[in-house]
């Protein structure tokens, strides 16, 4: 395994950090007293065990069953369980849309070390935006955005069409770091292949990085949801008695 300079990883686990720290205090904004404590013990625990399976050569793409797979299959099952739990909508409904969409711009900086663990050695090139990964776009247009809605709260097109570019530009790089991974699967046979997110600290990246975009875009379509159903009502409630 190619050693990676101190700069990456302190950025890339600095960035981490803030992450996890973002969805802890979101939790504390929106959900009912009592809830943060116990969410922030999850995480950390979920910090610590993934970090842990890492560091002890628990994860790989060659093994059987594949763990690292299995791994990534949780971290995807995580996201979209908080998503559309009970919690996901408190969060959804709770913190301001601007905010929501906000979030997603550490895609921007998680892009640049991306492009810095090409660089090194690390990760091969389609997974950069050098190559196949287009998603830095979502954290520069979350930027946008989200501005955008601070001037203007009821721009829901403009939300709706930027929450399903983003998801597809996160679907792809995520199909693209799958076929990266040296299984039956793989379709990009150049080195290195994609096995550096088995490692520590990298096993971040899919278990805190790829969870946290995939939570994002379905608490906003939540969000979404809920303003859809919200603008029903209120046109229900204009319309005259007697005018069906």
């Amino acid at each position: 395994m190619v050693n990676a300079s101190p700069l990456l990883v302190w950025s890339f686990v600095g960035l981490a950090l803030v992450v996890a720290f973002l969805f802890v205090f979101a939790v504390k904004f929106s959900a009912p007293r009592g809830t943060t404590g116990a969410v922030a013990v999850g995480t950390i625990v979920w910090l610590a065990g993934t970090m842990a399976l890492a560091a002890g050569g628990l994860l790989s793409f060659t093994s059987r069953p594949p763990t690292m797979m299995l791994a990534i299959a949780v971290s995807i099952a995580v996201a979209i369980a908080i998503g559309t739990s009970r919690l996901g909508l408190r969060i959804a409904t709770g913190i301001p849309l601007a905010a929501l969409v906000g979030a997603q711009a550490f895609r921007f900086p998680l892009e640049l070390l991306l492009h810095r663990s090409y660089s090194e050695g690390l990760m091969p090139v389609q997974m950069s935006f050098e190559g196949r990964n287009y998603d830095i776009l979502s954290g520069l247009s979350a930027i946008v955005v989200a501005l955008v809605l601070l001037r203007r709260p009821r721009s829901l097109g403009l939300v709706r069409a930027w929450n399903g570019v983003g998801t597809l530009l996160l679907a792809n790089i995520l199909t693209v770091a799958i076929l990266s991974a040296p299984t039956p699967l793989r379709v990009f046979h150049n080195e290195p292949a994609n096995v550096w997110i088995a490692d520590a600290p990298w096993v971040w990246l899919p278990s805190v990085f790829v969870l946290a975009a995939i939570l994002g875009h379905v608490l906003v379509y939540r969000r979404l949801r809920v303003e859809a159903a919200s603008s029903v009502s209120a046109a229900a409630v204009l319309v005259p008695r007697g005018a069906a």
